[in-house]
């Protein structure tokens, strides 16, 4: 009798250590990955439609803080500039320092330097800009335009600038990896028709690891602090039931 109670209560403590200690790592996972998220990304809500269908006006979106030098064409960033109204602006990265856009080709398609570039993620199927122009970028600088080139004011409209439309990579704050809102949200992914350019394209950031971290954090705590009541209604029907009191007729 005795020993069979050591050995239930030895394993209901056991499970109770290992119910604490899983609860504890499901803790670090989660909290970790919101912090490891706050540090890296920075939450920006998009205010228009210039980046549709890509990015819809009012979707929340994750971006990685970044230095203008790791940016890449095909990028979609965040910005400021002086001459754009000194407000944050969100555009596609389709040229760096040193390249000659033009738009368009017989095809309709936008060039880089004589390169005609597919662009599958533009709002309309028409030709990619509804007006012609040809920009060189100056160096350190980048040439950016929205995904909805029929109303997106982006750098054709600053042509007449000193910049030529261009702004430099020191007014890039970030670059966006994901939609994080409304759900179920989606990556942002960086177009392979800009993967055989010089300098190629950039990698993701940690978004995937950081909400997986953050996902299975929240999995271990709910599974660790559910063990305690799933034990007890498994061993209350486990247990035997009462014996029944014996009736005796009266002799």
């Amino acid at each position: 009798m005795s020993g069979t109670g050591r050995t239930k209560g030895g394993r209901g403590r056991l499970g109770s250590v290992l119910s604490g200690l899983v609860v504890a790592v499901g803790c670090v996972l989660f909290l970790g990955g919101f912090a490891w998220g706050a540090v890296v990304y920075k939450p920006f809500t998009v205010p228009t439609d210039s980046m549709a269908p890509t990015i819809e006006p009012g979707d929340r979106v994750l971006a990685e803080r970044i230095d203008g030098a790791e940016v890449r064409r095909g990028d979609v960033v965040i910005f400021n500039d002086k001459t754009w109204g000194d407000l944050p602006m969100v555009k596609r990265v389709v040229g760096v320092g040193g390249d000659k856009i033009a738009c368009c080709d017989a095809g309709g398609r936008m060039t880089i330097n004589g390169k005609a570039v597919e662009e599958p993620y533009l709002h309309s199927k028409g030709p990619a800009s509804p007006t012609g122009f040809t920009a060189v970028v100056p160096d350190g600088e980048l040439f950016l335009l929205g995904d909805e080139r029929m109303g997106s004011l982006d750098s054709r409209r600053h042509l007449e600038d000193a910049g030529h439309g261009a702004v430099p990579r020191s007014a890039v704050s970030a670059r966006l990896d994901a939609v994080a809102w409304p759900l179920p949200g989606a990556l942002v992914g960086r177009p392979q028709s800009f993967a055989d350019l010089p300098g190629g394209v950039s990698q993701p950031g940690p978004v995937t690891l950081v909400l997986a971290s953050v996902a299975l954090g929240a999995a271990l705590i709910l599974g660790g602090a559910a063990y305690g009541p799933v034990a007890r209604a498994v061993g209350r029907r486990g247990e035997p039931a009462a014996p029944r009191p014996r009736v005796t007729a009266d002799a």
